[in-house]
């Protein structure tokens, strides 16, 4: 096993880290190590395949929504409150 030390952590990253690991039930280290493990061991993901494959499915579902509907459903929100 090899030992890294990890300095300049920011205190929101490390409380966030340490409530993962509580609510995983592992400690601090493990924790670190799994999400490390997560990061570096994670596929890249293909961006033209999945916008592709979103795309093909909006298209599938005759959805269409303009800027303007969403700009309409913005104000009618702040409106009603």
């Amino acid at each position: 096993m090899i030992t890294i030390t990890l300095k300049g952590i920011p205190k929101e990253t490390h409380r966030e880290l340490k409530k993962r690991a509580a609510a995983h039930g592992r400690s601090l280290n493990r924790e670190a190590i799994t999400v490390l493990e997560s990061g570096v061991r994670s596929a890249p993901v293909d961006t033209q395949a999945l916008l592709a494959r979103v795309r093909a499915r909006r298209e599938a579902m005759k959805f269409k929504t303009t800027a303007a509907d969403i700009n309409r459903i913005i104000r009618e929100g702040r409106d009603s409150h």
